[in-house]
């Protein structure tokens, strides 16, 4: 009975390591694209809040707890992509240099979001958020990225499997 025990333990201790690495295999890879990293730092928890009428502007941001924020550049290389992609909170992008697209992973027309040099989007802060950005162009595009994110939170996005909205 011991053995038997031993060995269900022992088979279901393989599904479970097979499961894990074919749940990690079903992620989308990306491809012609690196990372370099700037800065990271935790800061305290905060408020802020800009106002400025003479602008007919404002602003509010707040963490109830200590974040890290995180700063690196993104570069795609001429048909570079990101794969199919969430974060663990929200995230500044903004263009560099070149263009690149962004496409969301709930958007049943897969419309591109272009993004040239110089603009950018507050990406949204909920681990359900799937997008790729995608270097359609024959240049370089460079991208900084800033995550706020948990304290420690590493990686930075999480790779997703295909939604099944876009052609590629």
């Amino acid at each position: 009975m011991r053995r038997n025990l031993l060995f269900v333990l022992f088979s279901a201790a393989i599904v479970l390591v097979i499961g894990m690495f074919e749940f990690s295999a079903k992620g989308t890879p990306r491809s012609g694209i690196t990372f370099t990293p700037i800065g990271r730092a935790t800061l305290p928890e905060f408020n802020v809040k800009r106002k400025v009428k003479a602008l007919d502007w404002e602003m509010e941001l707040e963490a109830d707890q200590p974040v890290d924020v995180a700063t690196q550049i993104v570069t795609f290389q001429p048909g570079g992509y990101s794969g199919w992609h969430t974060h663990p909170g929200p995230v500044l992008f903004t263009v560099r240099t070149g263009t690149l697209t962004v496409y969301e992973g709930n958007d049943p027309t897969c419309s591109p979001h272009v993004f040239t040099a110089g603009t950018g989007v507050v990406e949204a802060a909920t681990n359900d958020h799937i997008h790729m950005v995608r270097n359609e162009t024959g240049s370089v595009a460079e991208a900084v990225v800033t995550y706020i994110v948990p304290v420690g939170a590493d990686p930075l996005r999480t790779d997703l499997p295909n939604p099944g909205n876009c052609p590629f």
